[in-house]
C-alpha cells in the first residue's frame, strides 16, 4: 500500500510536547528541527538527530536516606551472585543488593531488594577510631572485598578492611590518611589505595597525600602491615608548573590523590590529583611514582570553549571568556583501543576552602587585581582584552561572579595575567604515553543542557533552579565509565550538579562525538526528585550482566538512589523500521502529533499507536519514524 500524506501542518516547538519536564516558553527559542528530547521508559533523553543507542531504566533501589545524606555513592557488581556493592555514607555501611531478579526484554521498572546492610561496626571489630566509609573494590575473582575506611580524625592513618561476599569481617591493614578509594589490579594481585591526605578545617594539619599497595596474592586473613608499601610524593619528579593551592605548603601536603586506574598488564596505574590538576604515573612493580604531569589548561577565549560563567544575568548566555580553566578531574576512566591506550577525564573542578584557610575567591572581588594578558589566550588581541574589560568584564552579569582562586601566579607587579577557573565543564580523553589532549568535548555539555532542559539549566542538585551553577563550575562532570554495546564503544559521563549521563562515541578516541544525553531525574516537581547527582557508575558486558544484555548502574549520592539502565543498540538490526521503504514510514517532524499524522494519511490514531507499540501516543519526537502498515511477516507468525 502506498501510503499518500493529504495535509501538512503549521510547526510547534518540540520541548511544548513535554510540559511534565520542560516549560514551553523558555524551550520555543532552544529547540531546533533536527534535535530531540524524549522520556523513555522514566526517563528524559536527548540526542542530535536519528537515535542509535536506546536507554531505558529497569531497576532502582532505594537506599532510604535522607534526601542529600550520601545514600547511595561508589558501586561495584558480582557477575557471579549477581549482587551489587554500593556505599552508603548516611549509614556509613555497604549496602548488599540483590539484582537476581533483573530479566531480558521485561516490560517494569524493577525495585531491588536490599540482601544486606553491612555497618561500620561489623567491619571495624576492635578499631575504635573510625569515621565512615568511602569505597568499595570487589576482588576480580569474586572472593571477597576491600573497603576504605577514614580514621577519626581523617588527618591519622586510615584503613583497608577485607569482608567476604556476604559481609562478614575478614582482616584489616592501616593504610594513609583519609583513603579515599581502593581498586584491584587487573590480576588481583595488588590492592591499589588513594590516601587523599586532606588538611584539618583549621588546616593546622595537612598530612601528606600517598597511594598504598597492597600484596594481597597471599591469606587475605594472614595480611600484615609488611604486606603494605605506601608511595609518597617525597622523591618523585614533579613537573615545575603543577598548581599549587597554598604556596606555603610543600608539594607533599598539597598533592593529593583522589582516584586511580590501572593498565590491564597491572604494571601500570594512573593517578588522578584532582585540586593540583595534575595525574601521576605509578610503577606499581617498582613502587614509585615515575612522573606527576599538570594537565594544563583549558583555552575558554576560544570560540568552541565558551560556557556561561554568571548566575546573575537572568539568560543562558554560553560565550568565550578570557579564562583558564583548570581541568582538574575527580573519577576517571582507562580505555585500550587498537594498541594504545587513554585516560578518560570528566573535568569536574575543586579548589581547597576550609575555615583555616580558602583558596577561593569570586573574580569581582580580586577585579583590581587583574592585569589580563593577550599572550595568555589565543582568542583574543590586547586591545580585544583591554575593551573588555572596559565594558565591564569583571561585573557581575559578565565574569565578577565567577569563582576563582587566589593561589594562581602573579607577576612582578602583583598583577595576574590571567583569570582561572575551577574545572572545564567537559570530559576530555589523552593519550597517556604523553597525556597530551586527543579530544575534548568542548562547550558541548552546557550546549545540550541548554537545548534539552533550558528552563533548569546549570541548576543545583538540591534545588531544581534556572542557572544558579553557572558562577561555579556549571554541571559538573563527576564520573566516568566505557563499555561497548553492538559495534560501539561509548564513554558515559555522569553530571554531578545537572543530574544525568552523558553519552560519547569513542569507537574513535580522537573522533569522539555526542550521542546522547538521558536522566531519571524528575524536574516536574518542586524540588528535586527521581535519581539526583551520580556520583558512582558501573558498566556490565552483556555476558556479566543478569539480563544478558549491558546495563549501565548508576549511584546517585544527592537522592540515595541506584537506577539501573538497559543499552540497545539501534544500529544492528534492532530497529527494524530502517528497513521500511520511505512508503511506509511517516519521519515526525516538528509539531506533529499522532492524531495530525493518522488523519493525514486517512487512518485513525489507534491504527498507529498498535503499530507502533507507543505505550504513550502523546509522546513522539523530530525525527522519529512512525510506521504506516503492520510488517506483513510479523502479523503472518
Amino acid at each position: 500500500m502506498k501510503h499518500q500524506k493529504k495535509v501538512a501542518y503549521s510547526v510547534l516547538t518540540t520541548a511544548a510536547l513535554f510540559t511534565s519536564i520542560l516549560l514551553p516558553s523558555q524551550a520555543q527559542a532552544d529547540a531546533p528541527s533536527k534535535e530531540s528530547t524524549t522520556p523513555v521508559s522514566s526517563i528524559m533523553s536527548y540526542e542530535k538527530g536519528k537515535e542509535t543507542l536506546k536507554v531505558e531504566k529497569v531497576a532502582n533501589f532505594s537506599s532510604g536516606a535522607e534526601f542529600a545524606e550520601g545514600g547511595t555513592e561508589i558501586v561495584t557488581y558480582d557477575p557471579a551472585t549477581k549482587r551489587l556493592f554500593s556505599v552508603n555514607g548516611a549509614e556509613s555501611a555497604v549496602d548488599i543488593i540483590d539484582l537476581s531478579s533483573l530479566k531480558q526484554g521485561q516490560s517494569e521498572t524493577k525495585k531491588l531488594p536490599l540482601m544486606k546492610r553491612v555497618q561500620l561496626e561489623d567491619l571495624s571489630g576492635d578499631l575504635s577510631n573510625v569515621s565512615g566509609i568511602t569505597s568499595v573494590s570487589l576482588h576480580p575473582n569474586g572472593d571477597y572485598a576491600a573497603v576504605a575506611v577514614p580514621a577519626e580524625p581523617a588527618q591519622d592513618a586510615g584503613y583497608v578492611v577485607f569482608m567476604d561476599i556476604d559481609g562478614n569481617y575478614i582482616s584489616h591493614v592501616s593504610v594513609g590518611a583519609l583513603p579515599d578509594m581502593v581498586t584491584f589490579t587487573p590480576d588481583g594481585k595488588k590492592l591499589l589505595v588513594a590516601n587523599e591526605g586532606e588538611p584539618s578545617e583549621d588546616y593546622e594539619t595537612n598530612p601528606e597525600g600517598s597511594v598504598s599497595i597492597i600484596d594481597v596474592t597471599g591469606n587475605i586473613d594472614e595480611l600484615t602491615e609488611e604486606s603494605v608499601k605506601e608511595v609518597t610524593f617525597k622523591d618523585a619528579p614533579i613537573d615545575e608548573d603543577i598548581r599549587k593551592m597554598n604556596q606555603d605548603n610543600t608539594y607533599e601536603e598539597d598533592l593529593e590523590p583522589e582516584y586511580i586506574v590501572v593498565e590491564e598488564d597491572g604494571k601500570t596505574a594512573y593517578v588522578v590529583l584532582q585540586e593540583s590538576n595534575a595525574v601521576a604515573t605509578l610503577d606499581i612493580e617498582a613502587g614509585s611514582f615515575t612522573e606527576v604531569k599538570s594537565l594544563g589548561y583549558k583555552d575558554h577565549s576560544l570560540k568552541e570553549n565558551g560556557f556561561d560563567a554568571s548566575n546573575e544575568d537572568g539568560e543562558i548566555n554560553i560565550e568565550p571568556h578570557p579564562v583558564l580553566g583548570m581541568y582538574q578531574p575527580d573519577g576517571i576512566a582507562l580505555f585500550e583501543k587498537d594498541g594504545k591506550s587513554y585516560l578518560l577525564t570528566p573535568n569536574e573542578g575543586d579548589a581547597q576552602d576550609y575555615d583555616g584557610y580558602s583558596e577561593e575567591t569570586r573574580v569581582g572581588d580580586i577585579a583590581d587585581q587583574y592585569d589580563l594578558k593577550s599572550e595568555n589566550f589565543e582568542g583574543y588581541t590586547q586591545k580585544e582584552l583591554d575593551r573588555l574589560v572596559e565594558n565591564g568584564l569583571f561585573e557581575e552579569d559578565q565574569l565578577g561572579r565567577l569563582k576563582t582562586t587566589i593561589s594562581a601566579p602573579k607577576n612582578e607587579d602583583g598583577k595576574y595575567e590571567a583569570v582561572y577557573g575551577y574545572g572545564a565543564r567537559s570530559f576530555t580523553i589523552r593519550d597517556t604515553a604523553s597525556m597530551d589532549v586527543v579530544y575534548d568535548s568542548a562547550d558541548e555539555f552546557e550546549q545540550v543542557a541548554a537545548k534539552a532542559l533550558p528552563d533548569f539549566f546549570n541548576t543545583d542538585d538540591e534545588e531544581n533552579a534556572f542557572d544558579n551553577r553557572s558562577d561555579d563550575k556549571g554541571p559538573e562532570p563527576e564520573a566516568v565509565v566505557t563499555g561497548s554495546v553492538g559495534d560501539k564503544d561509548y564513554a558515559f559521563v555522569g553530571l554531578e550538579r545537572q543530574s544525568g549521563i552523558m553519552v560519547y562515541d569513542i569507537t574513535n578516541p580522537e573522533e569522539a562525538s555526542f550521542v546522547k544525553y538521558f536522566t531519571s531525574r524528575d524536574f516536574s516537581k518542586d524540588m528535586p526528585a527521581g535519581d539526583v547527582a551520580p556520583e558512582g557508575l558501573q558498566f556490565l558486558e552483556a555476558d556479566h550482566s543478569p539480563t544478558g544484555e549491558p546495563l549501565l548502574i548508576a549511584g546517585h549520592e544527592i537522592s540515595g538512589t541506584i537506577a539501573a539502565y538497559s543499552l540497545t543498540d539501534l544500529n544492528d538490526g534492532e530497529n527494524k523500521n530502517d528497513d521500511r521503504s520511505n512508503e511506509d514510514v511517516h519521519e515526525v517532524e516538528n509539531g506533529d502529533t499522532l492524531s495530525e499524522i493518522a488523519l493525514s494519511y486517512g487512518m485513525h490514531w489507534h491504527e498507529l499507536q498498535e503499530i507502533n507499540q507507543l505505550d504513550n501516543p502523546h509522546l513522539i519526537y523530530p525525527d522519529q519514524k512512525i510506521v504506516l502498515e503492520e510488517d506483513k511477516d510479523k502479523s503472518s507468525k
